[in-house]
């Protein structure tokens, strides 16, 4: 029970780990198209995430899947650019309901790619055979989990606070975080080692 407990802090720190916000970014771009009443909908976005990016730790660990990490460095910062991007685009429309699958295939692809940028170094830290390290796997998921979810109630606190306080529509909200994360990862992507000859 202990090596679970180690796990799942680890998971947390993972999410929550500042020098490595990548996470955190596609969390926010995720999250501020909505409001506290659509918590339905971020927890299963949330969750999709957490499935995609445990299989692609568990395939890689297993020895299943391989990817060049200096690709994964380059996708990550992607799927945060794609979600900002289709945030600023759809900002104040409203979404019809057949977008929920979109949406969530998307996320779900997008913790592929989230989890195979981790999978190497955690790779490195589970000993043993396959079935050993399924426990140590689930305990890192389950604090992944957990950690989205504080990130997601301090996004949606936000949102209240602009929306009520700050008399923000809710359009202006979606596009100034968005274009914030926007203008943190564009950086990012062009200083990124894939552009090097």
């Amino acid at each position: 029970m202990t090596d679970f407990w180690i796990f799942f802090k680890f998971g947390l720190e993972h999410v929550l780990d500042l020098n490595g916000y990548d996470h955190l970014l596609f969390l926010v771009v995720l999250t501020v198209p909505y409001t506290g009443k659509d918590w339905k909908r971020i927890l299963l976005f949330v969750s999709l995430f957490t499935l995609g990016h445990t299989l692609s730790l568990f395939l890689a660990v297993l020895n299943v899947v391989r990817v060049q990490p200096t690709l994964i460095e380059f996708l990550i910062p992607i799927t945060i650019l794609l979600t900002a991007l289709y945030n600023l685009a759809t900002a104040g429309k409203s979404k019809p309901k057949e977008n929920l699958t979109f949406i969530g295939g998307i996320t779900l692809f997008f913790g592929l790619i989230h989890g195979l940028g981790f999978s190497n170094y955690f790779k490195d830290l589970l000993p043993g055979e396959a079935p050993d390290k399924m426990l140590p796997m689930l305990a890192f998921a389950l604090g992944i989990e957990a950690a989205q979810l504080i990130i997601v109630l301090v996004v949606l606190l936000l949102s209240f606070v602009f929306l009520t306080l700050f008399r923000f529509s809710k359009r202006e909200f979606i596009l100034v975080f968005s274009a914030i994360v926007l203008g943190i990862i564009l950086p990012l992507l062009a200083q990124n080692p894939i552009w090097a000859p």
